[in-house]
């Protein structure tokens, strides 16, 4: 599942590459995935258009359109991704919307998983889940002060809270196992069971996971937008290999939709409701 750093590393991609290319012809090819909020449909209503900027909130990727004003705003979920490629490039599987741009490229969309959504709006408040994104996770105006506050209402298991997006916007499944590794604190615990000392230290390997990973991804990435790269995290997809840490062996949980990975000697716990 694409996090903040990989769109974030993405829409750097992006950006300088897409700002001021012109549309020449869009293509649906899984409808259940484009969703037009507009009532013009994709393919009439991006050709011609020019692509006025991209950017990121949270988990959502955004790419703004000339006049008249719209967007197309992509969640890609668990199995959406990005290809960049020459136009006349082979097809990727699981192709789902494509963007053939002025300049000789395309831009494909594709999702294994079907889960993901490409919307084309007309206001971004029309986009589901959007409006309900609390701040993103590295806004430097994301306080601690702030970030104690808003995390006050939440009383479940930290690393589920990480995870909620009106509480703080961008961190999932890979990145939630990060944080609590780094900050020594067991995924199941409760909030209410966590000392001020410890949400300062969710908070800070919350800054320090997710800034550290931009950079290791920008140096990875390159034009591979589609490949995701997650063997240099230290503990997520690592059950049974040694913690980097401590040596002892990473545990893996599995949920009903996720599964969590982290070090029962670095960051002791139990599963008994606190």
């Amino acid at each position: 599942m694409p996090e903040l750093p990989d769109l974030e590393v993405i829409k750097e991609f992006l950006e300088p590459r897409l700002a001021g290319q012109a549309i020449v012809e869009a293509e649906v090819l899984r409808p259940l995935i484009v969703r037009d909020l507009t009532g013009a449909g994709l393919p009439a209503a991006a050709a011609g258009r020019t692509i006025r900027g991209v950017w990121r909130r949270g988990k959502f990727l955004v790419l703004d359109l000339d006049e008249p004003q719209g967007h197309l705003v992509l969640n890609p979920m668990l199995a959406g991704r990005l290809h960049y490629t020459i136009a006349g490039s082979r097809r990727p599987g699981y192709a789902a919307a494509l963007l053939r741009l002025a300049d000789g490229h395309e831009l494909w969309y594709t999702d294994a998983k079907q889960m993901g959504k490409l919307y084309l709006a007309d206001d971004l408040s029309q986009v589901p889940g959007l409006g309900e994104l609390g701040p993103d996770a590295l806004d430097p105006e994301l306080t601690l002060e702030q970030f104690v506050e808003r995390i006050r209402p939440y009383r479940g298991e930290i690393k589920g809270v990480l995870t909620r997006q009106p509480f703080v916007a961008g961190i999932g499944n890979a990145y939630s196992d990060e944080i609590c590794w780094r900050a020594r604190i067991y995924p199941f615990r409760k909030r209410t069971a966590l000392s001020a000392a410890e949400i300062e230290q969710v908070y800070t390997a919350m800054r320090a996971v997710l800034i550290e990973a931009i950079e290791v991804l920008r140096q990875r990435v390159g034009a591979e937008i589609h490949v995701e790269i997650r063997d240099f995290l230290a503990v997520h997809g690592k059950g049974g290999q040694p913690c980097p840490r401590c040596g002892a062996r990473i545990s893996q949980l599995k949920g009903q939709d996720y599964y969590a990975n982290f070090c029962r000697s670095c960051q002791p716990g139990t599963l008994i409701r606190q």
